[in-house]
């Protein structure tokens, strides 16, 4: 498969997503906002705690 032809394809393919995608309404926003805060404040929670041994045991 030749560039010209990989090029094609992924046009092709990118076109088919988009005619696919859809604009979230609110509730669905609100929902990844929510989940996605949830998941921040999870990483940052266990970062700190990562932090707060290595401070305690002398690193």
């Amino acid at each position: 498969m030749n560039v010209q032809e990989r090029f094609n394809k992924f046009i092709k393919d990118s076109k088919r997503v988009l005619k696919v995608s859809r604009k979230p309404d609110k509730e669905e926003y609100l929902e990844f906002a929510k989940i996605t805060a949830l998941g921040i404040l999870i990483i940052g929670a266990i970062g700190f705690v990562i932090v707060l041994i290595g401070q305690l045991i002398g690193l």
